[in-house]
């Protein structure tokens, strides 16, 4: 898998990322959902990564700025039949390199409390998120879980 910034024009990367979505659209009211769209995704303060195998796209992975130091990780998302092949880890990893290369020592991230989303936070405390509060806009809900991790230089 090669991972790279993305392409905005790639109409393939359009599509994944409405796959994304529209998985997300049943799993809870619109208020709860905090995906990202195109056009979100491409804002200032805003880096998309996705890798790709050929002529594929096999995941994707953002970091947005939150506060100086602090970015929220989004839009992490690994194709549907590939999961559990490790994507989603050389994806996670690649992002939290970059984020201690630039001197970002926190990175945190929303998903949802239902059961849909229990592989997701299983992945995530694996990986040395912890539990914390919402941070930036985000306020309690009960559809979301907030998690954090300090990053330190390596």
């Amino acid at each position: 898998m090669q991972i790279s910034r993305a392409d905005f024009a790639d109409p393939r990367l359009e599509a994944f990322l409405q796959a994304h979505l529209d998985d997300m659209e049943p799993t809870a009211p619109p208020e709860s959902r905090h995906a990202l769209d195109l056009a979100a995704l491409q804002a200032d303060g805003v880096r998309l990564w996705v890798g790709v195998d050929a002529d594929t796209i096999l995941g994707t992975v953002a970091l947005a700025a939150v506060a100086d130091g602090h970015e929220e990780l989004k839009s992490m998302r690994t194709e549907p039949r590939l999961r559990g092949t490790g994507v989603a880890t050389r994806l996670l990893a690649h992002a939290l390199d970059d984020a201690r290369a630039r001197g970002v020592s926190r990175v945190s991230l929303e998903t949802g409390s239902m059961a849909f989303f229990e592989p997701a936070r299983r992945f995530y405390a694996r990986a040395g998120f912890v539990p914390c509060p919402p941070f930036g806009s985000y306020a309690e809900d009960p559809n979301s879980t907030f998690m954090t991790l300090t990053t330190a230089p390596r």
